[in-house]
């Protein structure tokens, strides 16, 4: 049957005026249209969201004419860019490509706009990894023959690799031996560690009540963290001991190696000492070292092994002895899976009181240990998914469990970061800024828990005093976002000191990488700004490693982001000064190592002047950086950084800042 013309069902135009989309009316699509013409009204017709239909071919000569483009572009001057800062709206024209191929893509069509080109081939390529984890291993020798690996994810050894970087790039030439400062090169133990040489002499051991003064300080900047002794059956051999010492020390050896140690623990918390070779109770602790027994013995004894293991360990990692404080750690790993110390321990087979102390052992042993392998660099030992995760009980102390729960996250997280980031396939792309983004928004859920359970008021005003146990959990905190973030403020130095052309393109083309470094700055500031409030309450730990790699950390962060990009941060100076002020406290506490990491940071700041000046003018140096003090994109002061500024940054990562990623580190040839 024929339709008239009239009865015929007309199509709604694909061309309705904004107007009549808005009222949701009916459009004659015409300019004007009817309705607006009837009204005398401005009518607007916006076709931006017709779909279209096109070829892939016609996508793939938009795509070849926009990388000419692209190529070609000269960069604005930085009058014009300074002008751009004024105009927010403008902001958008420094990223045309990105606008340009978002565009290009086609509904229906499931293949990305850099499928088949170079981006992909960049993406795929397997050498796009991560610099501090790829490529051939990196070593460091010492001036008398002895070889050091740098590990991936050590502060050590990115302190390292940076100043021989930069170093090289300025001179062409290796950093001096005698500008690198190695393990065990801190103090002298005045032993050699030969069973031959062990000297006869017994030490002083200190009268019951100073005793009790310095396992007390053991208990407050220790206890709260780990677990070295158990307090009842302890203090059982500590009175037994003080009534018959040459009893005692037959009796039970291992309780006296173990007393021997606190001793030397208390002591480097108690005993002020001016820079020295030794530190206040070393002689202690190299006579414990001395009598420990070998391991065929130590397994008969399991729980108090351990604990003797951990105490050796941290106190080594507290010197610098880092190698040493791995192996031991590691002997504490396996005396520990050995005794099943990481199953569902029975009760009816242990006790009650066991069962606990062996959870409490088993906890500080995979602490330490996840924590000493990430300063290593090394692969972690310990599978979560082969241990069994029953927290032990705290009932004078309930705030302990959670403590003890966030510090296990936090080095699960860290762990985590190891294996992925710093991994043998920490691809500096897709995979890459993936586990980036995992690992932020895992630390970032934390923060909720940490707030309620031990939150930091870090206000100079308040009249409350900070918790010595919160602060060390929040310092962790901000050490995850750091190290995972930190690879990237690495491959931008490395950016930056192969352009030498003040009109090459921008580093930090990528609003997203943008923030990521701008996060790790933020984490690094408020590491000092926790810093600072505890030295003013005289609660800064100069013997225990934590505060010192801390400090180190943020400043080795604070010094390298304004060289990359000025936009990073306004001025490090306020910032660094208060880092050489805090090494300075402890340098006058007699930590030694902190003498080194502060000539460290020297040297550091005085090649990136050097470099600065020869790369590049800091005032013709043009960066995207300024896309994060826009209005939705800053994230703030020291003080501002928040769960969700990181979970914002973490879930904005999309593909087209990993195709940017995986673009940028092969245009620049940073391997």
């Amino acid at each position: 049957m024929n339709l008239s013309p009239e009865s015929r069902v007309k199509k709604r135009s694909s061309n309705a005026c904004q107007r009549c989309r808005r009222h949701k009316i009916k459009c004659s699509g015409s300019q004007p249209c009817d309705t607006c013409r009837k009204r005398k009204l401005n009518c607007v017709i916006d076709d931006r969201a017709q779909k279209v239909l096109v070829t892939r071919g016609y996508i793939e000569d938009l795509q070849r004419k926009v990388a000419l483009l692209e190529r070609s572009q000269e960069l604005p001057s930085p009058q014009t860019f300074s002008d751009d800062l004024d105009r927010p709206a403008s902001r958008t024209s420094t990223k045309p490509l990105f606008h340009l191929l978002r565009s290009l893509i086609v509904k229906g069509d499931t293949t990305g706009p850099f499928e088949g080109t170079e981006w992909e081939q960049a993406e795929n390529d397997s050498e796009m990894t991560n610099p501090l984890s790829t490529g051939p291993s990196t070593f460091m020798s010492t001036g008398f023959g002895r070889i050091f690996y740098l590990g991936t994810s050590s502060n050590w050894s990115f302190a390292r690799k940076v100043l021989g970087m930069i170093h090289e790039h300025l001179y062409d030439s290796p950093l001096p031996t005698d500008r690198r400062h190695f393990d065990e090169t801190a103090y002298e133990l005045g032993w050699d560690g030969l069973r031959t040489s062990i000297s006869s002499e017994v030490p002083m051991i200190p009268t019951l009540d100073f005793s009790i003064y310095l396992l007390n300080a053991v208990k407050f900047h220790v206890g709260q963290l780990f677990h070295v002794f158990d307090e009842p059956s302890f203090m059982e051999g500590f009175y037994a001991y003080h009534e018959n010492p040459v009893h005692q020390t037959t009796v039970d050896p291992l309780w006296y190696i173990q007393y021997l140690l606190l001793l030397a623990f208390g002591k480097a918390f108690s005993v002020q000492r001016g820079p020295n070779r030794w530190p206040a109770g070393c002689e202690l602790f190299v006579k414990a070292l001395q009598l420990l027994p070998d391991l065929t013995h130590l397994y008969q004894y399991p729980m108090i092994a351990t604990e003797i293991l951990c105490c050796v360990a941290l106190y080594l990692q507290s010197l610098d002895f880092r190698s040493s404080a791995y192996g031991f750690i590691g002997q504490a790993v396996r005396l520990s899976l050995a005794s099943g110390m990481h199953t569902n321990m029975p009760i009816d087979h242990l006790g009650g009181e066991a069962l606990q102390r062996r959870r409490r052992i088993w906890w500080t042993v995979y602490i330490l240990d996840r924590q000493m392998t990430s300063l290593m660099g090394l692969p972690q030992s310990i599978e979560d998914n082969q241990i069994y995760h029953e927290l032990p009980l705290f009932p004078e102390s309930p705030h302990k469990v959670t403590a003890l729960s966030m510090q296990i996250k936090m080095c699960q997280i860290i762990a985590d970061v190891n294996r992925t980031v710093y991994g043998v396939d920490g691809r500096l792309n897709r995979k890459f800024l993936s586990s980036t983004k995992t690992a932020l928004g895992n630390t970032a859920n934390l923060d909720t828990r940490l707030q309620e359970s031990h939150r930091l008021e870090i206000d100079e005003s308040s009249p409350n005093g900070v918790s010595r146990l919160s602060a060390h959990l929040h310092l962790l905190y901000h050490q995850c976002i750091v190290l995972a973030t930190r690879p990237l403020l690495f491959c931008f130095l490395k950016m930056r000191l192969q352009s030498f052309d003040p009109n090459a393109k921008p580093f930090t083309s990528s609003a997203i990488v943008c923030k990521l470094l701008q996060v790790c700055v933020e984490s690094a500031k408020q590491m000092l700004s926790i810093l600072v409030i505890l030295q003013k309450q005289s609660l800064l730990d100069s013997f225990l490693p934590f505060d010192l790699e801390s400090t180190f950390v943020s400043a080795l962060v604070l010094l390298l982001a304004p060289f990359v990009d000025p936009y990073l941060l306004d001025d490090s100076q306020p910032w660094l000064h208060k880092a050489y002020d805090i090494l300075d406290e402890m340098i006058y506490r007699g930590n030694q190592i902190a003498a080194f990491r502060r000539s460290d940071l020297e040297q550091l700041h005085d090649l990136l002047r050097e470099s600065s000046g020869l790369c590049d003018r800091r005032e013709e140096m043009i960066s995207h950086m300024s896309l994060l003090y826009s209005e939705e994109s800053h994230i703030g002061d020291a003080n501002d950084l928040t769960t969700a500024d990181i979970m914002a940054v973490a879930e904005s990562i999309g593909s087209m800042d990993v195709d940017w990623m995986a673009h940028a580190v092969t245009e620049n040839c940073i391997w």
